[in-house]
């Protein structure tokens, strides 16, 4: 296999990537020590059986190599840019250079819609599909460290080489199938900016809170936004800043000094002093001083407030479970125990009454609700009768 380090040769396999109707894609990067993932490796390939040359590591690492010649095919339509589970591998296009490879397939996304399971791993896809097996040994290496070993080339390399294989069975499969549509309905959110745009005044609906206390959440909405916010600024991971456990102490603590903040328990060392002190002080003034009227409400609110029918709940499952074997698509890609629930309470605005979910069971879910369906066993599976 080759190891790009110069632009040339980046240009080089690029423009050759350019005519041929798909390219494998996959990253090898570090997230521990940074807020945004750091790139250490992106491997490329092309169909072709001689992976010396249809083959690539392209290492980002190397100064003055400029990753232009890549983004310029992620650009090109003509050609489909294939990724495993691509959605950690976008953010970093999108963070780095406001790019996302288009026309998109993920071969995850695909698998589940040809029955192979909720978010399918690639090492399964590669034993079922491609009839080989992964070497694993350096999947949790340090990718930043040069040079890069014999077996991480190795590893690294697999995940695009198998992919071919993977990508053009899955391919033919939704031709024959007709669900390439439904595919592609998915993977319109990984395309999505705003998948991959954190705004700090939203961080707090990430937290898992126990309280309904409007400003016990105003206070906590306060620290997450000045948490995300300072850890943006200097990409550094949230939780170097201060952990979920700590934030929530100190929204229901609300210290108002440093001596108060002091006594936390759980707030790391290097937040009692300095910038980050007084920040989450000036958040919980900025929280506790905040006018009734606008003090958030409960994200659980909602779904705690829908007045669920238990055994339609327990029959919509059945008909979700029917349907998903009958069609050999996954559950999870289709709805959602809460989606579920929200029907047998009566909404009507969920996403499995959308797009192909709605072909596939939001139709007949609405039916059965309204009555005009039942469902009886038959041997070993379930049948739908029309009331």
């Amino acid at each position: 296999m080759k190891t790009i380090t110069t632009t040339e040769a980046l240009e080089e396999f690029c423009t050759r990537a350019a005519s041929y109707p798909y390219v494998t894609v996959d990253t090898e990067f570090l997230r521990e020590r940074t807020y945004y993932s750091k790139l250490c490796l992106v491997q490329l390939a092309v169909p072709g059986e001689d992976d010396d040359e249809d083959a690539v590591l392209v290492d980002p690492l190397v100064e003055g190599l400029s990753l232009e010649p890549m983004y310029r095919l992620f650009r090109n339509e003509d050609v489909v840019k294939v990724f495993h589970a691509a959605r950690q591998d976008l953010e970093i296009f999108f963070v780095e250079a406001d790019v996302f490879p288009t026309p998109l397939f993920d071969t995850q996304v695909a698998a589940m819609v040809c029955g192979f399971g909720d978010q399918v791993g690639y090492e399964t896809l590669v034993r079922k599909i491609a009839r080989a097996q992964l070497d694993k040994s350096s999947r949790f290496t340090d990718w930043s460290r040069r040079p890069l070993t014999p077996a991480q080339k190795h590893y690294a390399i697999g995940d695009v080489t198998h992919l071919r294989v993977i990508y053009e069975w899955l391919a033919a499969e939704l031709e024959k199938s007709g669900r390439a549509k439904w595919v592609r309905e998915e993977l319109r959110v990984l395309t999505n900016p705003a998948t991959y745009t954190i705004e700090p005044g939203e961080a707090w609906k990430r937290l898992k809170t126990r309280t309904n206390s409007g400003r016990f959440l105003a206070v906590a909405r306060e620290l997450a936004r000045f948490r995300e916010g300072y850890a943006q600024a200097r990409n550094i991971p949230r939780n170097r800043v201060m952990k979920d456990d700590a934030l929530l102490e100190l929204a229901s603590t609300k210290p108002r000094s440093i001596q108060e903040l002091g006594r936390s328990r759980l707030l790391l060392r290097e937040a009692r002093k300095g910038e980050i002190a007084e920040g989450i002080l000036a958040a919980v003034t900025a929280g506790t001083e905040l006018p009734n009227d606008q003090v958030p409400k409960p994200q659980n609110g909602g779904k705690e407030k829908l007045q669920v029918n238990p055994a339609l709940a327990d029959l919509l499952r059945v008909l979700l479970k029917a349907r998903c074997e009958q069609e050999k698509v996954a559950q999870k890609l289709i709805a959602s125990a809460a989606d579920l629930d929200a029907l047998a309470a009566g909404k009507r605005d969920v996403a499995a009454l959308k797009g192909w979910r709605a072909e596939v069971f939001g139709e007949d879910a609405v039916r059965l609700c309204d009555g005009k369906l039942a469902l009886a066993a038959k041997g070993q599976h379930v049948k739908v009768i029309e009331v």
